[in-house]
């Protein structure tokens, strides 16, 4: 089939002139997951993982992941006749390498300008270019071989509520506008979903597990113009909007409409495609996106919502894991049934919405694949024995979260143990960090790696991410990671409110993975001569499997943390649970 595919797009691609095509994982919003209309990408090549770029030749394709997914598209490509091209591998050639080392002079490169952001347009250009290679932006040709390509999503918004986002739309605005104004620009185009979602305290189901509506908007002097079809708008949104003036127009006309905006106008070019910002070329200042920033930090609202989202879903995943241990003895539980009890837990909380991703319930080797995803096709039953990673996320009224814990079935090897536990250890280094205002997620990334890099072990992604606010669950700026990956945009001052996981892991192909997350608070500590010192705050209550724990292995300090830590979890959420459960939460969360 995906041969089939791939001949009828080289067809088209002759059709067009084009000897390469480029497609991403990708819409015309630059958003992280993508609803089943943009899944083109996974339509032509099979792959399944949220991350890479598929290019197609004449007569070869291969296709870009990074570390995550190396295992899973490996299986995934087989049979297909595109290469897997392994991200971060020194024997890997760039995009731009590998098209100009097979394209001649005078060919040229395909793709959908609304697809591509504006930096990786301009990238592209230079380099194709110099080697007198052109560049064809206004392609979709996957559209014109997808027969049976699903239509643009469009559900019905929902305002939401002051007493969950904290501030008003006419405040973010102005926040916006002043932040214009320190650029010089008297416009500012919007493309992103999450952002406009934060910017009208509006959200919506377009995407699963990513509560928000397709739509873009321009910010000006004095108006500002929502993209999006009137229709889905509800009737507290409309209110407010005509009260603040702000217009609304068709999703596809901003293409018309950027071009007679007053100028400068203010773009970020990691974020707008390339096809609007190409329409205000002559007039653009390119700049960081103010309001990545400003959505990061936060507020009271936000953080006393976020406070409260954890303690529901910590009940939910602590209900999870007593039944887990309970039953897996007695009870045929698949990787599959597992996920949909855990699901069926959240369900049962307060303004519950949906999963904030797809749940990675993953058991034995299927952990050592980072994004693993069961399927009916690789469902398996668990047995009294191994460990099982389970990855989840909710996303409630009150705001989204992100867990993961790897559950100690029976019987586990000494191995198993050993890494089970310096993870943990890796965990709990960085969760304990004490640091001065400044640093970033690239200062602080060894505390974790530490204890594994000491054993020539490392784990083949960042350290931790960004969370939203009931938005997207990998938020920029702010994370954790060893080094500067430039289209992760993770590698910020690290500000007081903001958000993000902390998950270290281990993961032996073939055999077991294993990963503990919290998320974590940036507050403030003491200030002092020295400056402003800061710390992180656990959001996360739900216990760490001590059936995995080599007690013998960790420092006194870290016993201390972890016997502190499960002591806050037993009286967070013991008032939650029944007699049964709040008796074996006691042992779960007991003293090391």
């Amino acid at each position: 089939m995906i041969q089939e595919r791939l001949q009828n797009l080289r067809a088209k691609m002759q059709e067009n002139g084009v000897q390469a095509y480029i497609i991403p994982t990708s819409d015309f919003h630059e958003t992280e997951y993508v609803s089943d209309y943009f899944a083109c990408r996974k339509y032509m090549s099979g792959f399944t993982g949220s991350a890479g770029t598929l290019v197609v030749l004449t007569d070869q394709a291969g296709l870009w992941t990074d570390g995550r997914y190396f295992i899973q598209a490996q299986a995934q490509l087989q049979d297909t006749g595109i290469t897997l091209m392994k991200m971060g591998q020194p024997e890997t050639p760039s995009i731009e390498d590998y098209i100009c080392q097979n394209l001649s002079k005078g060919s040229k490169v395909g793709f959908d300008g609304r697809v591509i952001n504006y930096m990786d347009y301009k990238r592209y250009h230079a380099i194709f270019n110099s080697h007198q290679i052109d560049i064809v932006a206004n392609l979709d040709l996957v559209n014109e071989i997808w027969q049976d390509r699903p239509a643009l999503p469009a559900t019905k918004t929902f305002h939401y509520a002051l007493r969950y986002a904290g501030v008003s739309m006419e405040d973010k605005l102005a926040q916006v506008r002043q932040a214009m104004t320190r650029e010089g620009c008297a416009s500012f185009i919007i493309t992103k979903i999450d952002e406009i979602a934060w910017l009208f305290n509006i959200r919506a189901h377009d995407i699963p597990h990513f509560p928000v509506a397709l739509a873009y908007a321009t910010i000006e002097k004095e108006k500002a113009t929502l993209y999006i079809d009137a229709s889905r708008l509800d009737d507290e949104s409309k209110a407010l909007f005509e009260q603040s003036q702000i217009s609304v127009k068709p999703y596809d006309s901003i293409y018309e409409d950027v071009c007679s905006l007053q100028g400068p106008v203010l773009v970020d070019p990691h974020f707008v495609n390339s096809r609007l910002a190409l329409l205000v070329q002559e007039k653009l200042v390119e700049a960081v996106d103010p309001i990545v920033l400003m959505k990061a930090q936060k507020n009271v609202t936000e953080i006393e919502n976020t406070k409260w989202a954890h303690i529901k879903d910590g009940v939910a995943c602590t209900k999870f894991m007593y039944w887990l241990k309970k039953n897996v003895k007695s009870q045929e539980i698949t990787e599959c049934s597992a996920q949909d009890q855990l699901q069926q837990y959240r369900k049962e909380q307060e303004n519950y919405l949906e999963d904030s991703f797809n749940t990675i319930c993953a058991y034995k080797e299927h952990a050592a694949m980072m994004h693993y995803s069961s399927t009916p096709e690789t469902d398996v039953t668990l047995k009294p024995e191994g460990m099982l990673l389970v990855d989840s996320g909710g996303q409630y009224l009150e705001g989204t979260t992100d867990i993961t814990r790897t559950f100690v079935l029976g019987e586990i090897s000494e191995e198993e143990k050993h890494w089970f536990t310096l993870a943990m250890r890796s965990h709990i280094r960085l969760a304990k960090a004490h640091f001065l205002y400044g640093c970033r997620g690239l200062n602080l990334d060894i505390l974790a790696r530490g204890p594994l890099w000491d054993e020539d072990m490392d784990y083949q992604c960042g350290t931790g991410h960004g969370v939203g606010h009931l938005s997207n669950v990998h938020e920029a700026p702010n994370g954790f990671r060893w080094r500067i990956v430039p289209e992760r945009n993770d590698s910020c001052v690290l500000e007081e409110g903001m958000i993000q996981s902390d998950e270290p892991g281990v993961y032996k192909e073939g055999e077991f993975g294993i990963r503990h997350e919290n998320e974590l608070l940036v507050v403030k500590g003491t200030n002092n001569f020295y400056g402003q010192f800061m710390h992180f705050e656990p959001l996360t209550f739900v216990p760490f499997d001590l059936d995995g724990i080599d007690r013998s292995k960790m420092t006194q300090d870290e016993i201390e943390w972890l016997n502190a830590y499960h002591a806050q979890v037993y009286d967070t959420l013991q008032l939650y649970l029944n007699d049964e459960e709040k008796d074996w939460l006691k042992n779960a969360t007991r003293a090391l």
